[in-house]
C-alpha cells in the first residue's frame, strides 16, 4: 500500500500519546499563558493583537499555495468586518474578500458546526471567479471522476517531457469524496477524548489526504484546523498566527505531510511536527504582542500630547513597524513623499513635542528618534 488512505484500518489513526505529551503540554501552557496576558490587557490592545494576526494567517496561508496578497488591502478588508478603525483604506480585491470571509467564519464562527454546505462555501469564497490564476476550476463541489488521478506533483509542467514530474501525494479516488467528508466531518463534531489541539493537527492531515476540491485544498485544511484551534482556546480572536509559522517552515511542512501521507496509520511523526510548529507560533505570538503594546501606547501618547498629519502618522507607523529606528530627513520625505522642506517642518513638530529625539549630526544629515512614551 502506497498511500495512507489506502490502509484497511483508514481512517483510524493512532499515536504515540507518551512520545507527544512533553510537547502537548509546553504547548498547551503557552496557549494558556498567551491567553491570560491578553485577557489582562484592554479591549483595544486585544484586538490590535488580533487583527494583526488574522491578517497575517490570511495573507501566509495563500502565500503557501502561491497566492500573495497586499497587506494592507487584507488589514482593511479585517478591520471593516470587525468594526476596528485603521488607517488603511486600500481597497481589496474579491479574491482577498474571498480569503478574508473564509477565515473570520472559522475562528469567529469556531462553535458553529462544521458542515459540507460550510466547506463548500469556504473553497467558493477563494475563487470567486471559478478561476485559479488562468485556469477555470470547479468550485462549490467536490471533484469529479475526470479529475482522477487527483496527484500533488511538482516539477515542469508541460513543457519538458524527458523531465518526469514528482508525485508526491495521490489522493482517494473521485467517487469516495463523498463518504469520506462525511465520515470525517461526523468524527470533527464529535470531539471524544482526544485534546482539541491533537484533533486540530489530526483535522488537517486527515481533510488534505482526502483532497476533496480541484483546488483549495491546503487553505481550506489551514482554516479546519483554525477553527479547531479556536475551539481549543475558547476564543473568536486569534494572538497567534499558525500559518505564519507554518510559511516559514514550508519545506518542512511539506516533508512532514508527505511522509505522513506515505506512511502507516501510526500519525505520531505528523503530530510531533505540528504540535512543534506550533509552540514556535506561539513563541513568534509573545514577539508580536510585546510589539503591539509598544504601538498602541506610543500612540495613545503622541495622541494625547499634539494633533498630527497624515504624513507624520504614516512615518511613526513605519518607525513603529520596521526594522531602522534611526530618521533622516531624507527618508522622511521619501516615506510620505513631500519635499525635504516639508519634511523638515513636520519633523521639528515632532522634535519639540518630544515626540522625536535628534541624534548626532547636524542639519539634514541628523539622524532622529522616536521616543517611547513615558512610563
Amino acid at each position: 500500500m502506497r498511500y495512507i488512505h489506502q490502509h484497511e484500518k483508514w481512517p483510524h489513526f493512532t499515536w504515540d500519546d507518551a512520545n507527544l505529551m512533553p510537547t502537548l503540554l509546553a504547548v498547551r501552557h503557552r496557549q494558556g499563558r498567551l491567553l491570560g496576558r491578553m485577557e489582562g490587557l484592554g479591549f483595544r490592545f486585544r484586538d490590535e493583537a488580533a487583527l494583526e494576526n488574522l491578517t497575517a494567517e490570511v495573507i501566509k496561508s495563500s502565500a503557501i499555495e502561491g497566492t500573495v496578497f497586499a497587506p494592507e488591502s487584507v488589514r482593511s478588508s479585517i478591520a471593516r468586518r470587525m468594526g476596528i478603525q485603521t488607517a488603511d483604506n486600500a481597497a481589496p480585491d474579491r479574491d482577498i474578500e474571498g480569503a478574508v470571509e473564509m477565515m473570520l467564519d472559522a475562528t469567529q464562527k469556531y462553535a458553529e458546526p462544521l458542515t459540507v454546505a460550510r466547506l463548500l462555501g469556504w473553497q467558493s469564497a477563494l475563487f470567486p471567479g471559478g478561476r485559479s490564476g488562468m485556469k477555470s476550476i470547479l468550485v462549490g463541489r467536490w471533484r469529479t471522476p475526470e479529475m482522477d488521478p487527483m496527484q500533488v506533483v511538482s516539477g515542469p509542467v508541460g513543457r519538458d517531457r524527458f523531465r518526469p514530474k514528482n508525485i508526491h501525494f495521490e489522493a482517494p479516488i473521485a467517487e469516495r469524496v463523498s463518504r469520506e467528508v462525511d465520515a470525517f466531518l461526523q468524527w470533527f463534531e464529535n470531539p471524544g477524548q482526544t485534546d482539541p489541539v491533537l484533533r486540530a493537527g489530526l483535522a488537517h492531515l486527515w481533510f488534505v489526504t482526502i483532497h476533496p476540491f480541484e483546488d483549495g485544498n491546503g487553505r481550506v485544511s489551514r482554516a479546519i484546523a483554525d477553527l479547531a484551534l479556536a475551539r481549543a482556546d475558547s476564543a473568536t480572536l486569534r494572538f497567534y498566527s499558525m500559518s505564519t509559522q507554518i510559511e516559514s517552515e514550508k519545506n518542512q511542512y511539506y516533508q512532514a505531510l508527505e511522509k505522513a501521507q506515505k506512511g502507516t496509520l501510526d500519525v505520531t511523526g505528523w503530530l510531533a511536527w505540528f504540535l512543534g510548529c506550533l509552540d514556535r507560533a506561539l513563541q513568534g505570538a509573545e514577539t508580536v504582542l510585546s510589539r503591539i503594546i509598544r504601538k498602541s501606547a506610543t500612540w495613545e501618547w503622541v495622541n494625547h500630547t499634539l494633533t498630527i498629519n497624515d504624513r507624520q502618522r504614516l512615518v511613526i507607523n513605519a518607525l513603529l513597524d520596521g526594522s531602522d529606528p534611526g530618521l533622516s530627513t531624507s527618508r522622511y520625505a521619501k516615506l510620505a513623499r513631500c519635499s525635504l522642506d516639508t519634511a523638515l517642518r513636520d519633523i521639528k513638530l515632532l522634535v519639540d513635542a518630544g515626540v522625536l529625539a535628534a541624534g548626532q549630526g547636524g542639519g539634514r544629515s541628523t539622524k532622529y528618534h522616536l521616543q517611547s512614551p513615558p512610563a
